[in-house]
């Protein structure tokens, strides 16, 4: 199970003002929390600061590993600036979010993706716009699956996210996710997956409680990676708890930790 730390990310409040504030302190102390509550990995976002990402992202970066000595996902739709915090790493094997199937995209960040021996995170969408159906996600599976196999890029490092919709909008969107992680697996048994998992809930009441159901639905199917955020205890309770069931933790050793840190206290 890989779980990315979402809060460093400049469309949240607080983090845009810690920027412009250059506040290293509070990104530090955010960093911090996330491993401490148990991400693998912290995904870096400044994609809002349009006019000066790269240098953004730059400072961001070295900021968070004066503190963190944990794997970066550089997360951003300028390939320049995933370049710039690709550079930066110093801590395991970076990832890149995201490549999907459109041309532009994926001529850009490939090069990246080789370059800096990088996990990706594989989108389910190409140039003709993003699927409606498990079918038409797959089609965009083989494809992405296929040139990046083709361009040296392994299994273990390829993530694909199945992308997740809200329910409130498409009442099969939930069911389209389920039935494209469990065709993946089938087809691609040593491909992982990636999601931002609260994007189902969105524009409903009780969020966090759809978000946990559904990451015990998705992790039965095979899924074995998230962007959330990590000091939310329900959900990582949920995860732990939900891997123990599934014969995916040795001897519960996960489990019994997660209890003993008080995730399962009220």
């Amino acid at each position: 199970m890989l779980i990315i730390g979402e809060l460093i990310n400049s469309s949240r409040k607080a983090i845009n003002e810690a920027v412009e504030n250059s506040d290293a302190e509070y990104i530090k102390k955010i960093a911090l929390e996330q491993v401490e509550a148990g991400a693998d990995y912290l995904d870096v976002n400044c994609g809002t600061r349009v006019f000066n990402e790269v240098e953004t992202m730059e400072w961001l970066v070295n900021t968070i590993q004066e503190v963190a000595e944990v794997p970066l996902c550089i997360d951003s739709p300028n390939p320049k600036a995933l370049e710039a915090g690709l550079a930066l790493c110093k801590y395991g094997q970076p990832m890149i979010n995201s490549i999907n199937d459109e041309r532009e995209r994926f001529e850009a960040v490939l090069p990246l993706v080789l370059k800096y021996k990088a996990k990706v995170v594989a989108l389910c969408m190409d140039d003709t716009g993003m699927p409606e159906t498990a079918d038409d996600r797959l089609r965009v599976v083989k494809s992405l699956y296929t040139k990046l196999k083709n361009n040296g890029v392994p299994d273990e490092d390829m993530y694909f996210d199945p992308l997740v919709k809200p329910i409130s909008s498409v009442d099969t969107a939930g069911m389209e996710v389920l039935e494209t992680i469990k065709a993946i697996k089938a087809q691609y048994p040593d491909v992982h997956f990636m999601c931002g998992l609260s994007n189902v809930s969105y524009g409903l009441p009780n969020r966090k409680i759809l978000n946990r159901l559904f990451v015990v639905q998705t992790m039965t199917l095979g899924m074995d990676g998230y962007i959330l955020n990590p000091t939310d205890k329900g959900m990582m309770g949920t995860i732990a708890g939900s891997q123990a069931l599934l014969g995916k933790d040795s001897y519960c050793m996960n489990y019994l930790s997660a209890h003993r840190k008080g995730i399962y206290e009220e």
